[in-house]
């Protein structure tokens, strides 16, 4: 009893000098596909930053930086985590045709880079930065061209206990060991995604997969001969594959139990709905909101959150997980019953919506945050973070110990508290173009940056 009660204030002293303490690996710390566990955007159980300090330029000591690693290329995957390895991707222009065009612009065209592509996947060790392997999944010319503000390597991977995929769209499916190892991959075509009024305007591939309990979920929704479709993680057999009537969308899809079954749940524009997963047969259906949809379905109290904007309409949808059929286009003040409530016009473009609490975050990208009950959709506040102007917010925001993280392009990384009140904590800068959404794990914040990956933390030596 003496033994663990000095053990125990050992460890209160330690963390009290702020000497990092390397945890232990585990479910309770990982983030496993794009915005965490089921796309919730949340992790909670340590304390996070409020402020830090990254770019060094002018002399200043980093503060609460744990360590910064180069990542050559470009890339706007997330990091992903399990255990103690993090994972990214990126592309290397053999032209050097990097560039990546930022803020709020209406420009369709595509950035044309004929030049030979390396296509990368990078291990990190998650504590230390350390690259523990990278692997060249391919290397040729890219059979599509991307967005200016896109990358050839913008979905985030998803990983298990045995498992890391990377999806590089019409590149291919790769799914390697957590040791580098290639198990297995896939080519799936031409994975074409662009605006569907214009072919000449290929913007790039950008759902990411997501595995569960052994199943691999990806969507393809491109300009022809768009699908769902689920493959064995282990060995890359497909399950099932199910046509969608559909122009390319960017979401990536979300796995949750609705009922006796679970579903895979996608946001679309000609079709929002969900599937079984079991064999990819439609649940339920709906029509509506943006024409070019990019946020991920989220799912808290009962409620799947939907939004997108583009084309004139800009929907936040709660619907009902209970939803079956083919649903009926709902209005703010005629609902439906599968739908608890819905807003016509503050719905976001790019950003996932985050629950937190009682509370939903809609982070449009002109960044106007706005929070409402979520239950009830009642709008608590409607207020604009950073200075406005032309800045976008293309990154997801996250939260975690009463805090909210929302990412501008700029990097400029706005701390808000969590609640019905609007209070900005800090703002901390990153010093470089920041279109990623940040993961979470055990307190550390990790930023995918123009050209790195940070991780932020409490939990730095001083």
């Amino acid at each position: 009893m003496r033994l663990h009660a000095a053990s125990l204030l050992l460890v209160c002293w330690l963390l009290g000098q702020g000497i990092v303490l390397r945890e232990a690996s585990g479910q309770n710390t990982d983030w496993p596909s794009f915005r965490g566990k089921q796309a919730c955007g949340v992790a909670e159980g340590h304390a996070t930053p409020v402020r830090w300090n990254v770019d060094t330029t002018g002399g200043e000591k980093a503060e609460n930086v744990l360590w910064k690693r180069a990542i050559p290329g470009l890339g706007h995957s997330s990091p992903v985590i399990v255990g103690d390895r993090l994972f990214v991707t990126t592309a290397l222009s053999g032209g050097g045709r990097d560039e990546v065009r930022v803020g709020l612009y209406g420009s369709v065209r595509s950035v044309d880079d004929p030049s030979p592509h390396t296509w990368k996947v990078i291990c990190l060790d998650k504590s230390t930065g350390k690259v523990l392997w990278e692997r060249n999944a391919v290397k040729g010319v890219p059979k599509v061209k991307r967005h200016p503000k896109a990358s050839h390597a913008s979905c985030t991977m998803a990983v298990d206990a045995g498992h890391a995929v990377a999806f590089f769209g019409s590149e291919g499916l790769f799914c390697y060991s957590l040791d580098g190892k290639l198990l297995w991959k896939k080519d799936l075509g031409l994975l074409d995604s662009g605006f569907y009024k214009d072919r000449s305007a290929q913007w790039g591939f950008g759902s990411s997969p997501v595995i569960h309990k052994g199943v691999l979920v990806v969507q393809c929704d491109v300009q022809e001969d768009s699908f769902l479709a689920a493959f064995h993680v282990t060995d890359g057999r497909e399950i099932w594959r199910t046509t969608r009537e559909e122009v390319p969308t960017w979401s990536t899809p979300t796995v949750h139990r609705a009922g006796d079954r679970m579903q895979v749940i996608v946001n679309g524009w000609m079709h929002i709905g969900g599937y079984d997963l079991k064999n990819g047969e439609e649940v339920w259906r709906m029509e509506g909101g943006g024409d070019i949809p990019v946020p991920t379905p989220v799912v808290a109290h009962g409620l799947i959150f939907i939004t997108n904007s583009h084309g004139g309409n800009s929907p936040i949808y709660a619907i009902r997980l209970n939803a079956r059929g083919e649903l009926p286009d709902p209005t703010p003040d005629r609902p439906g019953k599968h739908i608890a409530w819905c807003k016509g016009r503050e719905g976001a473009y790019l950003q996932t919506p985050l629950v937190y609490g009682d509370y939903l975050y809609v982070c449009r990208n002109n960044g106007v945050l706005s929070c409402y009950e979520a239950t009830t959709g009642t709008r608590r506040y409607k207020k604009r973070l950073g200075r406005g102007g032309r800045r976008g917010f293309s990154a997801s925001g996250v939260a975690g110990d009463g805090k909210l993280y929302y990412t501008s392009e700029m990097g400029e990384v706005h701390v808000v508290k969590a609640g019905p009140e609007f209070e900005v904590l800090a703002v901390n800068r990153m010093g470089e173009v920041c279109m990623a959404t940040p993961a979470l794990s055990g307190g550390t914040l990790f930023f995918r940056t123009r050209g790195h990956v940070v991780a932020v933390s409490n939990r730095v030596a001083r």
